[in-house]
């Protein structure tokens, strides 16, 4: 039986993603942001606080807890009476900028470097007890696009995701626990990403698998367009990775992504 994606909503806290930074500037703001995706269809709302765009800066651990506690626990408290209540993932690389928000109401660990920025994070993961999602990224945001490189990029990331799912395995991190991310955008040629797009079904059968494209570079890469025009580009590679059997798509454009899922559902599954 068909089962369409979940959808994530983008909710960043930070003065410099690349597509939506600064504009979350209170809690308030935060807040209405996070009720219009859910009221959109939101299956899940992802928060970050430090920007991972290509050339990004490090934020230190307590500045990205300042920026996504309070996120965190003014959207728990705004949707008290809300059943059920929203799953929110933290979107960071820091376990103890994780471990703060799951103690503010985060239900999943949503990490760029699969759990292994620290040595601890594996194990810190482990203890949470949290749904995790693993991520993979050539390099990090300052470098990863400085002229990346694979031989196979599918199985060059494969490869590195089955590693990572078998060291949370481990650490005793639960194998239904477990999604990945192929990391399209993070240190990858529009080759790559391209390729990667063409084979999501290897990684949907590997494990649940995240999707992210909305509003990325790689589209600018084929037209042109600048970030405020790339709606098209990301509902289409969004359908196609739905059509390959991706579990989550994460997406800034809500309703837009929702309603595209729901055509194509609609079309090739009635």
């Amino acid at each position: 039986m068909f089962t369409r994606p979940k959808i994530m909503g983008i909710l960043n806290v930070t003065p410099d993603s690349f597509s939506d930074g600064g504009q979350i500037g209170d809690l308030d703001s935060a807040v209405r942001q996070a009720r219009r995706m859910i009221g959109e269809g939101a299956d899940i709302l992802d928060i970050g606080g430090e920007s991972t765009r290509p050339g990004a800066a490090t934020v230190s651990v307590s500045e990205e807890i300042s920026r996504v506690v309070p996120v965190i626990q003014a959207i728990r408290s705004a949707t008290l009476d809300d059943d059920p209540g929203p799953i929110i993932s933290i979107d960071t690389r820091k376990p103890a900028v994780a471990e703060a928000a799951i103690l503010a109401g985060a239900d999943i660990w949503n990490d760029v470097s699969a759990l292994t920025y620290s040595e601890d994070s594996v194990s810190l993961a482990a203890d949470l007890g949290c749904p995790v999602i693993l991520m993979h990224a050539q390099g990090t945001p300052e470098t990863m696009q400085d002229r990346p490189h694979y031989d196979d990029p599918v199985d060059e990331v494969l490869n590195y995701l089955r590693a990572r799912i078998e060291a949370c395995e481990a650490a005793g991190i639960e194998r239904d626990q477990i999604t990945i991310d192929p990391g399209i955008g993070f240190g990858k040629r529009l080759s790559d990403n391209l390729t990667i797009l063409r084979h999501t079904d290897r990684f949907a059968a590997l494990a649940p698998t995240l999707i992210g494209t909305s509003r990325k570079s790689f589209i600018q890469k084929i037209d042109g367009s600048p970030v405020d025009r790339r709606l098209p580009g990301s509902l289409s590679s969004a359908i196609y990775a739905a059509s390959n059997g991706v579990a989550v798509l994460r997406v800034h454009d809500v309703a837009e992504t929702l309603q595209a899922i729901r055509v194509w559902e609609s079309i090739e599954h009635d």
